[in-house]
């Protein structure tokens, strides 16, 4: 499922891909499904590709998320942890990740892996897979 949906350099949120052309993909975003084009020269990953460092290798990010899912009880997170100090942020990732590698997981990247769980959460998007 998370090969499917992509995080775009530049752009706010996450898109799901709706079709794939020769020189450009058609992408909607996951929270207001207003579509667009994606050239070939435009920089994106998939969330499937993406992985959280640890003191034992890489997580793949769909773990990181259902495990999040699990805490949360498949709940979106409160915009108090969004908004959060950069101690909070570390605390909260602690709890998901404990054995998280803190000298490669920065607060600012567990802010927008809490941001990219709740607009999966609120747009249906459950399988992490």
């Amino acid at each position: 499922m998370l090969k499917d949906i992509i995080a775009v350099k530049n752009k706010e949120g996450l898109f799901r891909i709706i079709s794939k052309g020769v020189n450009k993909l058609i992408i909607e975003s996951v929270s207001d499904k207003k579509r667009m084009s994606l050239f070939k020269n435009d920089s994106f990953i998939p969330l499937g590709d993406m992985s959280i460092s640890t003191n034992n290798g890489e997580m793949p990010i769909g773990e990181a998320l259902t495990l999040i899912k699990s805490k949360e009880n498949g709940n979106p997170i409160s915009s108090d942890l969004q908004k959060a100090d950069y101690d909070a942020l570390l605390s909260y990732m602690a709890e998901i990740v404990p054995n998280y590698n803190h000298k490669c997981v920065y607060p600012n990247e567990v802010r927008k892996l809490l941001k990219w769980y709740n607009l999966l959460i609120t747009a249906g998007i459950t399988d992490f897979s």
